[in-house]
């Protein structure tokens, strides 16, 4: 089973130059999460997204690899049973004609 979380839209503190220290900036998440599904053992995506906007606002932090890093073991940690997962942060604000992201995909 695939789980796909697309355009989450979080405003946070992200980034090492200090102006993004101080202003929030928007911030894009994209998940897909491939895992073994039984009744007894599903994915609460809901429960994915909150986490994935607590960690975010609480850490704000430094760089985009640090908190795609951070979030994704974080998630792998509280599903086991997760075959892969990939989880990409854009931010779509930082450069005036571009969108920079980091992703990672865990197999």
């Amino acid at each position: 089973m695939t789980i796909d979380i697309e355009a989450l839209t979080i405003d946070t503190v992200i980034g090492i130059l200090d102006f993004e220290r101080t202003l929030k900036q928007t911030v894009i998440v994209e998940t897909k999460i491939n895992y073994n599904y039984t009744k007894e053992s599903f994915i609460d995506y809901s429960y994915i997204i909150k986490k994935i906007e607590t960690l975010l606002k609480k850490r704000e932090y430094g760089l985009l690899e640090e908190a795609v890093d951070d979030i994704g073991s974080s998630i792998i940690s509280d599903y086991p049973q997760i075959n892969s997962l990939y989880l990409r942060i854009s931010k779509p604000n930082i450069i005036k004609n571009a969108t920079v992201s980091v992703s990672k995909e865990w197999k």
